[in-house]
């Protein structure tokens, strides 16, 4: 049976004592109110990936990283390597965020080495796929994410492909005054699923979890996460509101 996740992604927010803080306070709630059933993830800035990995300790909050370089070592000035990751025991890893992909122009070529790096370090990659409103509107969406798997990731081995996460981001419905409705999320969340399937079979790809990335928040999280293909999310802004997310978690 599939994985149920929240991830929470803190993008390029918090200062050093914010990020203590808010670290803290999700850890502690989710061990207080005995959170069960549902793996969680806070995806930090780089500097604050040791910090936060030490206090969520005994809890079961896992910490991730937001990006990582498609190069092992070497002279990269200013890039985060996945054995970086792996020597500091950080189990996640975002790749293909919608911003990654917009402000620094990451191809699915590069994010299939991106792919292939982190899974060869047992990381788990938190793989983002998503559709722009000009895409959505030119009613091209379900192709064109669709190809974002095919070109990034159908050259896996259908072991490989399970060590994954798949993130949905209805990027036409962020910032745009649109609305990405339950039915919505559930229908491309099915759409992927098929995909998966039709390349590796029903039993893969009812393995695979797919979450929603698409302004989920403590008031809308428990009728999106009803879908039957919608098993979490990659929380954004709530993530940074330790209250909120944690009830956006308790939604299932």
């Amino acid at each position: 049976m599939r994985k149920n996740l929240v991830a929470g992604n803190w993008k390029m927010n918090t200062s050093f004592q914010e990020a203590k803080k808010l670290a803290s306070e999700v850890a502690n709630m989710v061990k207080d109110e005995e959170i069960s059933g549902v793996e969680v993830v806070i995806c930090v800035p780089f500097p604050y990936l040791s910090v936060a990995s030490k206090l969520s300790e005994g809890t079961g909050v896992k910490v991730g990283a937001q990006n990582c370089s498609q190069k092992a070592s070497g002279a990269y000035t200013g890039e985060v390597s996945v054995t970086m990751l792996k020597s500091m025991e950080v189990p996640y890893v975002v790749i293909g965020h919608s911003e990654r992909r917009e402000y620094f122009s990451e191809s699915n070529e590069l994010l299939t080495e991106k792919i292939d790096i982190a899974l060869a370090n047992d990381l788990t990659p938190i793989f983002c796929c998503g559709e722009s409103l000009e895409t959505r509107e030119a009613g091209d969406h379900f192709e064109f994410v669709c190809q974002q798997l095919t070109e990034s990731l159908f050259h896996l081995t259908a072991e490989q492909l399970q060590k994954l996460v798949i993130a949905y981001e209805p990027i036409w419905a962020i910032g745009t005054g649109k609305t990405a409705s339950a039915e919505q999320a559930q229908e491309m969340h099915a759409k992927l699923r098929s995909h998966l399937a039709n390349q590796y079979g029903n039993e893969v790809a009812e393995e695979i979890s797919i979450l929603y990335g698409g302004s989920v928040k403590p008031n809308n999280a428990k009728e999106i996460f009803a879908g039957k293909d919608v098993d979490g999310g990659l929380v954004g802004g709530a993530s940074l509101d330790s209250r909120g997310f944690v009830d956006i978690i308790k939604s299932f």
